[in-house]
């Protein structure tokens, strides 16, 4: 029976009756000492160990997303009053990615006290005015459970332990659980805010389980990137899910959009569909877009997305809203390229997300000679219609310089294939470069397009880095002869800066002159972030890496180099979450792969990361570094004849091609052999490999008491 109003629990008078279940009733109480309104919980006698499990799991947490445990009666609890009202979907897009990070890190403050709340679901989340609070740990998981214990049965008001609709299969199995099965309800909770409905409704309890068990729920109507967490916070194998609620936050961040009202303008600019019948002609659509979306971030106050992401979206038939979403861009460019001759049709329309509509469209049909007037008159346009929302009054674009049409067009296919980013690509892209450098000698794009190329091709490991990082100086600086103000010749020089001349200070100031001539530049933000993780500036590195992955969300680098700052500043289980994230992006790109290596292999999950490892050397054709670096996963599990026999291949490659010597270095210093491991590095600083700046990272702590370690670090310029 309910307690009366005005009964008394010590210094407790009960109000009202708030509610009840099969465990207990949940009471308006005055606190009569402080005067202040609480929430008093009575339990029933038959779940008294609940209770206890409750105030145990309660007390040890301490979130402003979670409820606040006061006071421990002999059968009750005391808890803040709360007003609000229970989570209920569907809600608008900002709202659900606000509320499903609040929740996600009650989560992640419970799992890292070893709770697992067992119980997740909308009725045991309130929404207040100042957020989440999530409620309930009554069937909480404080130690790990036996699998009788977690076997579903009914309470006497015929709950089930955990509620049918979301529970996690394990849970339905009887078997035992950690901090996963929260994530699957995390999902099913999720799903709801979303769209609505249950992801897995039956008429009765017993067929809920079924569809858990056996059936995939609805596709949602998402923005792709959240979508994708749900599907993953719904795997039925606790194995294939994020393994953590940080992992789950880091994939969320990404894809919250901040309200529109809030929100400062932004475009992701596609790339233009190639309507020339030939598909030779690609390199045009593709590169008259990226130049347009290069004038672009010149803008002060404009957010522009970088091309990596929004070229993800290239040949795939998706709702332009829905795109601009998941870019957390307010416009979206588009158009088509029909190359004729030397005659071009160039059709652009820009579009605002926020309700669809076409906010200018324009066709040119001139000749190729031109071009450059068409780039100029659709950036322009693009200003016109966002003069009134950009911040700055200094929005106007900088004046083109003209060059040869056909020195342009040899400069695109460059630009083409350096984008792809294989040795045999990058070869083809040099030999483009120098091209356009022939007809015009004075083109600084072009210089500067070289020298990224050479920088690629060293920063791989099939170029020694003598052969590429002088002519990648001298292409760079020519480049800054010509045009000073070029973000992507700083961001080159101070590349060669810290890898090759290992000139840390030096390299620093060409970032920050990169980064102040063109804020949204993603790839010198990673870079600068890469670099400073490098001397040891963890807290301003995981902030120009966030910045990057801001700019360019489905990017596999900017993504991987996250997971790696983290993994630098010794956060384990963040660097592992940001690069599973890479590793979702493609899971086809071998760079995810072994970024994810070396973040499971320094967090001490070896057979993960020889796993990971294995995938990167297989996805890249067994090219280094990734085979490389397979030799320093076995010796970490163990298997020292399998890395002695990749040390013996690098051995016999090195006799006709070149073969850095730092991996030779780090494969002797897992197999604990300092002496060889102490040449082989010697021999990687005679060479200037720029992998050597990496010796602050966990692989390195068995040498990190040796002298020649410490003098090595001395002389390449790390802080110690």
């Amino acid at each position: 029976m309910p307690a009366p109003p005005g009964t008394r629990l010590g210094p407790y008078e009960i109000v009202a009756l708030l509610g009840s279940g099969g465990m207990g009733e949940v009471h308006k109480a005055t606190d009569t000492r402080l005067g202040r309104t609480v929430a008093i919980k009575l339990l029933y006698a038959s779940h008294s160990d609940r209770f206890e499990r409750e105030a145990r799991a309660i007390a040890a947490l301490n979130h402003p997303h979670i409820c606040t445990l006061y006071d421990v009666g002999p059968d009750y609890l005391v808890m803040e009053y709360i007003e609000g009202a229970p989570l209920k979907g569907p809600m608008p897009l900002e709202e659900a990615a606000r509320v499903a990070l609040e929740i996600a890190g009650a989560l992640q403050a419970a799992h890292a006290e070893g709770i697992v709340h067992r119980d997740l679901k909308p009725a045991n989340i309130l929404i207040t005015r100042s957020g989440v609070k999530l409620l309930d740990f009554g069937l909480a998981q404080i130690q790990q459970i036996t699998a009788s214990d977690a076997t579903v049965i009914q309470t006497q008001a015929g709950e089930i332990l955990g509620t049918a609709g979301y529970m996690a299969p394990e849970q339905i199995h009887g078997q035992p659980v950690d901090a996963r099965a929260d994530i699957f309800s995390f999902g099913v909770v999720l799903y709801e805010m979303l769209s609505g409905r249950r992801a897995f409704a039956g008429e009765t309890a017993i067929a809920t389980m079924a569809r858990i068990l056996h059936t995939e729920p609805d596709p949602l109507e998402a923005p792709p990137e959240l979508a994708r967490v749900v599907t993953r916070c719904l795997r039925k194998s606790a194995s294939d899910r994020f393994q953590s609620m940080t992992e789950v936050i880091t994939a969320l961040e990404p894809v919250k959009p901040a309200p529109a009202a809030e929100r400062n303008p932004s475009i992701a600019v596609l790339p233009f569909a190639n309507m020339s019948g030939d598909k030779d002609n690609e390199y045009f659509s593709d590169g008259l877009a990226e130049e347009i979306l290069n004038a672009l971030t010149k803008l002060p106050g404009l957010k522009v997305v970088a091309r990596t992401s929004a070229f993800a979206f290239k040949d795939k038939n998706q709702d332009i809203r829905g795109i601009g979403e998941t870019l957390g861009a307010t416009h979206v460019l588009e158009g088509s390229v029909r190359k004729s001759g030397n005659r071009v049709r160039v059709t652009a329309q820009l579009i605002g997300i926020a309700d669809g509509c076409h906010l200018w469209s324009e066709r040119y049909d001139r000749e190729m000679t031109d071009i450059f007037a068409i780039q100029d008159e659709i950036s322009g346009a693009i200003v016109d219609v966002l003069r009134l929302k950009l911040a700055s009054p200094a929005n106007q674009l900088a004046v083109r310089r003209p060059v040869d049409p056909a020195a342009f067009e040899a400069y695109l296919r460059g630009r083409y294939f350096w984008n792809k980013r294989t040795e045999s690509d990058l070869n083809r892209s040099i030999e483009y470069f120098n091209q356009a450098l022939a007809l015009e000698p004075d083109y600084a794009l072009a210089y500067t397009g070289l020298s990224e190329s050479l920088i690629m091709l060293g920063i791989f490991g099939v170029r020694a880095p003598s052969d590429v990082y002088p002519k990648a100086n001298r292409a760079a600086l020519r480049a800054l002869e010509l045009d000073e103000t070029l973000a992507e010749a700083h961001d080159a020089l101070a590349h060669v800066r810290a890898i090759f001349d290992w000139d840390l200070p030096g390299s620093e100031r060409h970032y920050k002159r990169a980064i102040e001539l063109n804020p949204n530049y993603s790839t010198a933000r990673q870079r600068y972030g890469h670099l400073l993780a490098l001397m040891q500036r963890h807290a301003e590195a995981i902030a120009q890496l966030k910045r990057a992955r801001d700019l360019d969300p489905l990017s596999v680098p900017v993504n991987a180099f996250l997971g790696l700052g983290y993994m630098k500043a010794r956060k384990y289980e963040e660097g592992i979450a940001a690069s599973r994230r890479a590793v979702e992006l493609d899971p086809n790109n071998p760079f995810g792969h072994w970024i994810l290596a070396r973040c499971l292999d320094a967090g001490n999950h070896l057979r993960e990361a020889l796993a990971e490892a294995e995938k990167a050397a297989s996805l890249s054709g067994d090219s280094q570094p990734y085979t490389e670096h397979l030799g320093y996963a076995y010796a970490r599990i163990g298997d020292r004849g399998r890395a002695r026999e990749i040390v013996r291949q690098m051995l016999e490659l090195a006799k006709t091609t070149y073969v850095s010597a730092y991996y030779l270095g780090l494969i002797y210093a897992s197999l604990g052999e300092p002496d060889s491991a102490m040449e082989w590095l010697e021999k990687a600083y005679e060479e200037r490999t720029a992998r050597l700046l990496e010796v602050f990272d966990p692989a390195f702590d068995s040498l990190r008491s040796d002298v020649r370690f410490q003098d090595l670090v001395r002389r390449i310029g790390l802080p110690k």
